[in-house]
């Protein structure tokens, strides 16, 4: 797929960068790799914000804990 050049150069995408492309209800989203993993982080916030107990440390330790590790 090709993009117009300025919308390249506004992305950082010079020499053929990498794109995720999401399908929604609304038309079709292209994110960049970086874009992407802060709308991940965003998504993931709004559900652990109330939550310092939620996350991947804390969740790997339980189940270590849970499985006599």
């Amino acid at each position: 797929m090709s993009l117009p050049a300025d919308i390249r150069k506004r992305l950082g995408l010079a020499g053929g960068g990498s794109l995720i492309v999401e399908e929604t209800p609304d038309g079709v989203i292209l994110r960049t790799v970086a874009q992407s993993v802060a709308h991940a982080r965003a998504i993931a916030r709004k559900y652990t914000a109330d939550r310092p107990d939620a996350s991947v440390d804390t969740f790997l330790a339980n189940r270590r804990e849970d499985s006599g590790a």
